[in-house]
């Protein structure tokens, strides 16, 4: 159960926080409509995603904080916050990179 909370929580987190950028695009208009092509970039996405999760999981060392519902709920929540975390300075790493080569 463990290892279950913390491998989802991780890829969970690394998927939303490649999914907030679009969230972001389409509350401000910039997407109108849902095209073809976005299925291959949320393919593309999760393949990566699941990458990253298990590229960074054996980084995630912490134990389960005590037992129970609460325990299960706060470990998942630490491993969903460590998966954004790293996704988010891979996605600005990318975007320094960038900038850098301009």
């Amino acid at each position: 159960m463990e290892l279950f909370l913390k491998l989802s929580g991780i890829l969970l987190g690394v998927l939303a926080r490649t999914l907030v950028p679009y969230l972001r695009k389409l509350r401000q208009g910039k997407v109108r409509e849902f095209k073809n092509g976005y299925w291959l970039s949320a393919l593309a996405s999760f393949i990566l995603g699941l990458i990253t999760t298990l590229l960074i999981f054996p980084e995630f060392n912490i134990t389960q904080p005590g037992v129970g519902v609460e325990a299960s709920i706060k470990l998942f929540c630490l491993a969903f916050g460590f998966g954004f975390g790293w996704n988010s300075l891979v996605s600005e790493g990318a975007k320094w990179g960038e900038r850098v080569k301009k």
